[in-house]
């Protein structure tokens, strides 16, 4: 089921004619425009989307598909974004639709409407086609940490390549013991990054087991790829105050992920 919002082209809505001009910026730099909150965020914190052939909204998770790109932040708030400041009658009309179902639906497909100045139909289901996509991105990017040696699974040997000051980011089972993800890290030392985007059993298929709770993982691209795609993933569950990403991670220990022996590859 697809809902689909017509915007005309003589609209006259305040703001409009702004909205047109910033989704005119090229895709360059590392600053994206949210099509819903007009906000410029760097693209990490972000997803993409493209208008298919048959003018339906298709989430560029890689941000590599042709065509134009329109960008939303990878936040909850704003996959439910309502129009706070709408009134008169457009307000009434809005707020019935709400009342009868699917109101943020359509709220979203006319911002993606009036970023592309076409109808633009919006999956029902995109919050549940976001998640899964990024939880898959999780997964084959930390498998492919596995095959390359730069993962190790399982408390004694994480612990171990922990100790040699190396490795600096540690994912968690979601679902894990807090004592036990706490006692793991227990003189370990400050600066590591703590991620916890996946359950046990979803870590346990990567690594061949039925269960982990524990992996360290070496510094380089695939390190910093699964910080953003877990702090995207965590915006889209928990909302704005943890597009950032997880709420144990700084700006300067995502940093270092990378930076702690000087390797970006």
């Amino acid at each position: 089921m697809r809902r689909r919002v017509t915007t005309e082209r003589g609209n006259t809505e305040p703001g409009a004619g702004d909205v047109a001009d910033h989704d005119d910026e090229p895709e360059t730099g590392p600053l994206r425009r949210c099509v819903v909150t007009r906000q410029r965020l760097p693209k990490e914190q972000m997803i993409r989307f493209v208008v298919g052939p048959d003018r339906q909204l298709v989430p560029d998770l890689a941000a590599r598909l042709p065509g134009r790109g329109m960008w939303l932040s990878a936040s909850r708030d704003v996959l439910n974004f309502r129009h706070d400041d709408d009134t008169g009658r457009h307000a009434a009309e809005e707020r019935q639709k709400e009342r009868q179902g699917g109101g943020s639906d359509r709220m979203l497909a006319r911002a993606f409407a009036r970023a592309a100045r076409s109808p633009v139909s919006v999956p029902v289901d995109l919050p549940v086609i976001l998640q899964a996509g990024l939880i898959r991105r999780i997964c084959e990017c930390l498998g492919l940490a596995r095959r390359a040696g730069q993962a190790v699974a399982g408390y004694e040997k994480a612990r171990e390549v922990l100790r040699t000051g190396r490795y600096r980011l540690v994912l968690q089972a979601s679902d894990g013991s807090e004592a036990e993800r706490q006692r793991f890290l227990s003189g370990l030392g400050p600066g590591l990054l703590v991620i916890d985007p996946l359950p046990g059993d979803a870590l346990g298929r990567v690594f061949g087991r039925d269960y982990v709770v524990h992996v360290a993982v070496a510094p380089g691209k695939l390190a910093e790829s699964l910080v953003h795609e877990a702090g995207r993933l965590a915006g889209l569950k928990n909302g704005s105050d943890r597009t950032m990403g997880p709420a144990r991670a700084t700006g300067r220990e995502i940093a270092s992920v990378n930076e702690i022996s000087g390797a970006n590859g």
